[in-house]
């Protein structure tokens, strides 16, 4: 298993005992490989390093999200409680008929997330909309695909949502969604490390050092395969330099809950690490 490390200046990775911060590095030729594993371990067997200590990579220092010219994409309605809450939220507009349709649907919701200019790494901060007045986090196993539609690694996803505006009307997706600060991954990307189905996600939400909601869940309750969501994302389509892809959530607060600026978000996934984000 390799952890991937975006500085300000280069990278960082991470190998058993070994932390080093290595020249020449890039993510947009990882992704165009063939075999992420292979092109790593080549890379890391020539590569010009510095060696460090591994509390470099101690989840007190920031990191910029490990991404250059990816697409960052987003399945929806992928948990039974992601379902529900898209239900509950479009009831009165009448849409929540068609978040039950996809639910059960043979092709996955599927849209565009952010880019890589907009996405924001580990401890830096993300925003809720002026014009909603209902926002939420979504955490988010995230998957790492490579040119040719293959998953090789995994990150920790917040699609940040603006619930009152997607309740609306489903066709105001893209306002809830796509906007400035509202998508972060980090701290690293995983390569080389294989997810089970008792992988948990969780998160917690602190205000004024109270926290204010807790919540997790497993990748077993993810109702589609990320093989299927990732088939889906190529199909009759291109990345050249790869693209990640957000599962969708299985942990969303009630309805009682929106967040507040100055709100302290923390995502863990096992094995990938634990995201940061302070509300703007």
């Amino acid at each position: 298993m390799i952890k991937i490390y975006r500085d300000h200046d280069d990278y960082v990775l991470q190998n058993l005992n070994r932390t080093i911060r290595v020249q020449g590095f890039s993510l947009d030729a990882l992704f165009q490989s063939t075999d992420p594993v292979a092109f790593l371990k080549h890379f890391l067997d020539s590569a010009v390093f510095e060696s460090l200590q591994p509390s470099v990579v101690s989840g007190e220092n920031p990191w910029l999200p490990p991404i250059e010219n990816q697409e960052i994409w987003a399945a929806g309605v992928t948990y039974m409680r992601s379902r529900s809450a898209r239900m509950e939220e479009s009831e009165q507009s009448g849409g929540d008929h068609f978040y039950d349709l996809v639910y059960d649907a043979q092709r996955p919701e599927l849209f565009f997330k952010s880019t890589g200019l907009r996405a924001r790494g580990h401890l830096a901060p993300v925003r809720i909309r002026q014009d909603s007045a209902w926002n939420v986090p979504e955490p988010e196993l995230t998957l790492a695909i490579n040119s040719e539609g293959h998953i090789f690694g995994y990150t920790i996803g917040n699609d940040m949502s603006s619930r009152s505006i997607e309740g609306e009307n489903p066709l105001y997706l893209p306002q809830a969604k796509i906007y400035r600060g509202s998508c972060a991954i980090g701290p690293c990307l995983v390569v080389g490390n294989t997810l089970t189905p008792e992988t948990k996600i969780s998160i917690t939400i602190t205000r004024q050092s109270k926290v204010e909601f807790q919540g997790d869940t497993s990748v077993s309750q993810l109702k589609r395969s990320f093989d299927e969501l990732a088939e889906y994302l190529f199909r009759e389509n291109e990345f050249p330099c790869g693209a990640y892809l957000m599962t969708g959530t299985g942990i969303v607060p009630d309805a009682g809950f929106t967040l507040q600026s100055g709100d302290h978000i923390q995502i863990q996934i096992a094995g990938l690490g634990v995201l940061e984000n302070e509300v703007e």
